[in-house]
């Protein structure tokens, strides 16, 4: 058996939720404590954020949930935007500020999001990375109550948490709007889990739609549920009258599409079963309210349905209302910049979507790449962004200019897009025409969304300012616009030194305690690889049943990313209907390549048992 592992010491910048208490390990001592690494511009991590909630509630006089921050973005690295998200996403457990990812690389942790499980005696006993580990972790506490109860090492009682002053404004994060036809505009209210429709002046409230508070019921308006709304979708007049509703909202958290008659402010579910999305690709139609979706961000109508930017897997997908069915329309769920054919191109946390002005394109904001893509004749183009890690403030030609996050786009009528250019808190212009980008507006709060409203203004949804803003006329035409040569940024994680020639890459996968494989619909794993550039893999690209693979690195590429997806089916070991389960992570891997340096990659699907 090998030597148990203390766990590293817990320090950072400063510690979020504590009522400005510093806490240590031994604070601690007593409990089941997990540390989760995220940053909150994941959505991975924000799932993880999801499934850890039911467990904090049960175990919440045993266990400690310690949320550590390891920012990808610059701006995330800002302590006053993490407090915003804190707040955002109901973050209710202690946070560490770790900005330069001191904790992350002593804790080992090589993907976002990352777990790491200490017993009350101090020690590490297992790490996970990516989702879904929610049946193992608490069968895993069982585990350790029984034991550490049984050796008198275990302290019941409150934890740490102390909950920030609530603050009181008309909106909440807000995170998308849509304008009405007679004036006004329908707003996402995230943080208070309801829709607001404001008065034509954006301030004034006409009414809400939902409690304000989180959850998935049905019903008239004052007591319809959602949880984290995002995207919402007007219905063309026609299909509204045969669907029965005239509003469509991406409600994130719960996983679901609601339909809204706007005469009433009834709600009603519309698609998806509330379950998150693990299972194979597919291009059939389904049943809407028997598919699984995941965390759909914002939608729009398009090509004759509903486009939905499904930012928890990566792809785009639709929805008929008439019809009652879903589909998968575009990306393959491998994370990660990657044109063509709408079913092989690749997204990453699609996250906006605006439809031009003749119909003919969807722009699409892809987040994580911090790029503006698009649809159009059946193809995925890329207009403005380089990939995964590449971003900052750039103006100029588009094959140069960059990004940080965008969560936002909206075409104007001369066929340019504006983007809200989130992390930058600003607004942009691409011209397709000159294939430039322009800044028009900055010094916004996080703004995620943009709105022409039917008399040509242009209104900007300032998510972290907590407010709808107006964007002066002026910044709509080139004239108006500036030309920011500011920072180009990448995310630095330390690369994997890998050797030329022959590799054997290892996805290691142990099955959570009372699991096992599962084999009952085929092969219970699947391994997806490539490069970017792909030049970078000489052999090994390609998707295969075995989580083991020999991969050729070419040694006159001197660095770059191998995109890894792996998954594993398992369920309930030797029990009566026993229950399925999927995990999956995506990893995106720097490495260099250094002659005589290692020759295997090992990577971690799911690693319960650490001691």
């Amino acid at each position: 058996m090998s030597a148990r592992v203390r766990a590293p010491e817990l320090r950072g910048r400063a510690w979020l939720n504590t009522g400005g208490r510093e806490l240590t390990l031994a604070d601690l001592r007593g409990k089941i404590v997990i540390a989760d690494f995220w940053t909150f511009c994941c959505i991975n991590c924000l799932h993880v954020l999801d499934e850890l909630r039911p467990i904090e509630e049960k175990y919440a006089d045993v266990l400690v949930v310690i949320g550590v921050h390891s920012p990808k973005f610059e701006h995330e690295k800002d302590p006053d935007a993490l407090a915003a998200a804190v707040e955002r996403y109901g973050v209710h457990h202690p946070v560490l500020d770790d900005p330069e990812l001191d904790m992350w690389q002593q804790y080992a942790a090589r993907a976002w999001p990352t777990l790491a499980v200490i017993d009350p005696e101090g020690y590490v006993v297992a790490t996970m990375a990516g989702e879904g580990h929610a049946d193992g972790l608490a069968r895993l506490i069982d585990d350790l109550v029984a034991t550490h109860e049984g050796r008198g090492t275990l302290h019941r009682g409150d934890g740490p948490y102390v909950p920030p002053a609530e603050p009181r404004t008309t909106l909440r994060f807000p995170g998308k709007a849509v304008a009405l036809p007679g004036g006004g505009l329908l707003v996402t209210d995230s943080a208070r889990h309801r829709v607001v429709e404001l008065a034509a002046d954006g301030e004034t409230v006409a009414r809400t739609i939902g409690t304000g508070s989180r959850g998935r019921a049905d019903g008239p308006a004052d007591v319809a549920t959602f949880s984290e709304p995002q995207g919402l979708c007007l219905l063309p007049a026609q299909v509204a009258e045969v669907a029965g509703y005239d509003l469509v909202v991406a409600d994130t958290v719960n996983h679901l599409l609601r339909g809204v008659r706007l005469a009433t402010g009834e709600v009603v579910t519309v698609a998806g079963t509330g379950r998150q999305w693990r299972s194979a690709v597919d291009d059939h139609a389904h049943d809407a309210l028997s598919v699984d979706l995941s965390s759909p961000w914002d939608l729009a109508w398009y090509d004759d349905k509903l486009v939905i930017a499904m930012a928890g897997i990566h792809q785009l997908w639709w929805f008929d209302p008439i019809r009652r069915t879903a589909g998968m329309y575009a990306g393959t769920t491998v994370e990660a910049l990657r044109d063509g054919p709408l079913a092989q191109a690749w997204l990453a946390q699609p996250s906006g979507l605006a439809v031009s002005g003749d119909g003919a394109r969807l722009w699409v904001a892809d987040s994580e790449t911090s790029a503006i893509r698009y649809v159009e004749d059946g193809v995925l183009g890329t207009a403005v962004g380089q990939g995964l890690f590449d971003f900052g403030h750039v103006d100029g030609p588009a094959a140069q200019a960059l990004l940080q996050h965008p969560l936002g786009v909206c075409a104007l009528p001369d066929g340019s897009v504006l983007i809200a250019d989130t992390y930058n808190g600003s607004v942009r212009r691409y011209d397709p025409v000159g294939d430039r980008v322009a800044t028009v507006a900055t010094g916004l709060a996080e703004p995620s969304d943009l709105v022409l409203t039917p008399d040509g203004a242009v209104l900007v949804v300032e998510s972290a300012g907590h407010r709808i803003t107006r964007l002066a006329p002026g910044a709509l035409s080139a004239a108006g616009a500036d030309t920011v040569d500011g920072p180009r940024r990448r995310t630095e994680r330390r690369p994997t030194e890998l050797t030329a020639g022959e590799v054997v890459l290892d996805v290691v996968f142990t099955p959570a305690p009372g699991q096992k494989l599962d084999e009952t619909y085929g092969p219970s794993t699947r391994l997806v690889v490539s490069a970017s550039p792909p030049e970078l893999l000489v052999e090994g690209s390609g998707t295969s049943t075995e989580l083991s693979r020999r991969l050729v690195i070419d040694g006159s590429v001197p660095d770059g990313v191998l995109q890894v997806t792996a998954q594993a089916a398992t369920c309930d070991a030797d029990v009566e209907h026993a229950a399925c389960h999927l995990t999956r992570q995506d990893w995106g891997v720097p490495v260099r390549v250094v002659d005589g340096a290692a020759a295997r990659l090992p990577l971690v699907l799911r690693g319960m048992d650490a001691g």
